[in-house]
């Protein structure tokens, strides 16, 4: 399984020494916007695949009547 984007900026900031403190004070912070994150992408995998599922055809647009005569 890959890592996700925020893991990885996540793993970017433990490197240096501001990037640790500032981890530290906003980690919880973090830790939900991960979880955000993550609960986001499969909401849309799941949503994507059952409209795919479903195989039914939109409804064509109907035109409105603007009231002008030909």
């Amino acid at each position: 399984m890959a890592l996700s984007r925020i893991a990885t900026a996540i793993g970017g900031l433990l490197l240096s020494k501001g990037g640790r403190k500032f981890a530290g004070r906003h980690a919880g912070k973090l830790a939900l916007a991960t979880l955000a994150w993550e609960l986001l992408q499969q909401r849309k995998a799941r949503a994507g695949g059952q409209t795919q599922s479903q195989g039914k055809p939109r409804p064509a647009s109907r035109q409105r009547w603007s009231g002008r005569r030909v």
